[in-house]
């Protein structure tokens, strides 16, 4: 009996035990299952799909291959919201680095008076040493500072061009920021004038190599007028500048729109510049010639903060009253009037004393006139001399006694202003001061302007008939490189390049064009220029890539033999790309077949100078149509894997 008993209690407790251990195991199992479920669900839910979920109990293991490091403590972060974070087992890996990208290159070169600083970072095998020995030398006595930092990555292509090109222009470019990347090279920079701007400009363009993308911002500053000057002169013709000058285009705009209400007839100049006595310049301009127009006639200067406005001898004199009281109540404070109404001339048997001097072209100059005493005489005779020279002088001046107190700068005034032309006359009288002739320069009419109304002061009138005219070319001019372009495209136009068939050599009938083009790169000297190859589309693509390059190269190859310098030529071959006729006709595939030189301008779109660059890696890029002989259709297939095309 009670082994029954004892048998049963045991039996009891084995069944208890085991339906708690069935029970702990689903019960384990749905928190497995759940935990894994929300888990994914959440990973899921914020784009962390590629990791990999497994649960074991209270334990939950993330595992899988994050795109970064980031990713991967963002997975465990978001984790951590559904399920207790001590619970995480993180298993996870990094996607492995295919290695460091190289970095971009760049150097920025800034020059001043107080020297030279280039900070950047360049290849390791660009020479760092050699680079800062040559900007050491450039700077002189000045200081350089050098932060260059290098890197142990290829040079990429076009980085020894364009740090090569920036160290060149620096030496033409005292005051300069230059920035260089592969392939490109961008210029900021100040000149002194708007000549030295162009004729800069014109030398970094031709000197910059093929291929390199060339960004240039050079300014010329505004010049100092001194003394800041208008004068305006108006008869029955119409109204012309004498001189105009404006510290902004704003009041440069307002001067010349007064000047139209004033029947301006002349041109529409007014010089731009600094050195303006108040900043209500416009304000007073304007309202000086609103009272000269109102007059009808006359002239009004302006010289700095001094106006002077002389009237015709007819003008009514209550009508000069009226109009002078006026403009003195409507000018800005700073600014002085000073007006004249000549009397009318009165018919005498008297001599008017006049001094003149006439210039010829060839620079000989006559003194005549009068003279108040031996001292004046020799001093303007040395003075002329000083200015014209020694053996150009003739001097017949007369000494005449009781002549205006002023004469003496007046005449001396005369001969300083015929100076600045190329040849004229000037005459001197008590009242009046007369100017003509022809200069080589476009302002010399304002110049003279204001150095008449800087010397005579108020009161004090000149006539001014200057004609500009343009300078005559100089015999041993460089061509501009449009028009070297022009010429060689004029010589292609009648005898084409042609080559041997089936190869890239030059034929030997085309040796005189050859000839005529070396002559003119030889007169034009270095222009940036590209050598097109172009063929027809018979034949396969790469086929017919590789014989354009390759006939481009041997024309560069010819020119070299003529001793062209052709460090800014570059051969390129387009292959069929370009087509300037039909492939489907003999006549038009001949077309194709073609040579071209093209310039490489500095306004060219980033995208046309890349394809130059990009298509540099044998050699590069002008144009001249090419020729060979014309294949037979059935063996056009043939001749094209051979080379001809």
């Amino acid at each position: 009996m009670r082994l029954s008993y004892l048998l049963t209690a045991v039996v009891c407790f084995v069944f208890a035990a085991g339906l708690s251990l069935v029970t702990a195991s689903f019960a384990v199992t749905g928190i497995e299952r759940s935990s894994e479920t929300a888990v994914r669900r959440v990973l899921d839910e914020t784009g962390h799909d590629w990791a990999e979920v497994a649960a074991d109990g209270l334990q939950v293991t993330l595992s899988g291959i994050a795109p970064d490091e980031a990713r991967r403590f963002t997975a465990i972060s978001v984790t951590g919201s559904v399920v207790d974070a001590a619970r995480i087992i993180d298993e996870m890996q990094i996607t492995p680095s295919s290695g460091l990208a190289a970095p971009e290159f760049s150097a920025e070169i800034l020059r001043n008076d107080a020297g030279i600083t280039v900070i950047g970072l360049i290849p390791t095998a660009s020479n760092r040493d050699q680079l800062s020995r040559d900007l050491a030398e450039i700077a002189g006595g000045s200081s350089f500072a050098n932060l260059i930092e290098n890197a142990s990555y290829p040079v990429p292509r076009g980085w020894e061009d364009a740090i090569g090109f920036a160290v060149v222009a620096l030496r033409d470019l005292p005051r300069a920021k230059i920035s260089v990347v592969a392939g490109q090279v961008s210029i900021t920079a100040i000149t002194n004038s708007a000549e030295e701007k162009k004729d800069l400009t014109t030398k970094l363009t031709r000197t910059a190599p093929p291929g390199l993308r060339l960004a240039l911002d050079i300014a010329a500053p505004r010049p100092v007028i001194t003394p800041f000057t208008l004068r305006y002169v108006l008869d029955d013709t119409g109204g012309q500048f004498d001189a105009c000058s404006a510290e902004s285009k704003v009041s440069r705009d307002r001067i010349i729109q007064a000047a139209k209400q004033a029947k301006l007839t002349g041109p529409e100049t007014c010089v731009i510049g600094m050195g303006v006595p108040s900043p209500k310049w416009a304000n007073a301009a304007e309202t000086s010639l609103e009272a000269l127009a109102e007059l009808g006639g006359g002239s009004v200067t302006i010289s700095n903060a001094d106006i002077t406005l002389i009237a015709t001898p007819t003008v009514d004199e209550a009508m000069f009253e009226r109009v002078v009281g006026d403009l003195e109540a409507a000018l800005p404070q700073v600014f002085a009037l000073h007006a004249v109404r000549p009397m009318p001339a009165e018919d005498t048997d008297d001599t008017i004393p006049e001094f003149s001097a006439t210039l010829s072209p060839e620079g000989l100059v006559q003194l005549r006139g009068r003279i108040s005493d031996p001292q004046l005489r020799r001093m303007v005779d040395s003075y002329a001399k000083a200015r014209f020279g020694s053996d150009n002088v003739y001097t017949a001046t007369r000494i005449v006694p009781d002549l205006p107190s002023n004469w003496p700068v007046r005449v001396l005034a005369g001969l300083e202003a015929l100076s600045h032309l190329g040849n004229g006359f000037v005459s001197v009288t008590p009242d009046q001061l007369t100017l003509r002739g022809v200069s080589h320069l476009e302002d010399t009419k304002g110049e003279v302007s204001r150095l008449l109304s800087d010397k005579l002061g108020d009161a004090q009138t000149f006539t001014l008939n200057i004609t500009y005219r343009a300078p005559p070319e100089p015999e041993d001019k460089v061509p501009e490189p449009e028009e070297c372009e022009q010429l060689i495209a004029a010589v292609q136009a009648s005898n084409k390049i042609a080559f041997e068939p089936g190869s890239a050599t030059v034929a030997g009938a085309s040796a005189g064009t050859m000839d005529q083009i070396a002559e003119i790169l030889l007169i034009c000297g270095p222009v940036r220029m590209e050598i097109q190859g172009h063929t027809d589309s018979q034949g396969r693509e790469s086929m017919n890539q590789q014989l354009s390059q390759s006939r481009a190269q041997s024309v560069l190859n010819e020119l070299r033999a003529r001793r062209v310098r052709t460090a800014s030529l570059a051969a390129v071959g387009y292959g069929e790309s370009r087509p300037i006729a039909s492939n489907d006709t003999e006549d038009g595939r001949e077309a194709n077949r073609r040579i071209e030189f093209w310039l490489i301008r500095p306004d060219s779109t980033a995208a046309e100078q890349q394809t130059t660059l990009d298509a540099t890696a044998a050699e590069t890029p002008m144009t001249t149509t090419l020729t060979d002989e014309t294949a037979p259709p059935e063996e056009a297939e043939q001749e094209t894997s051979n080379g001809q095309n």
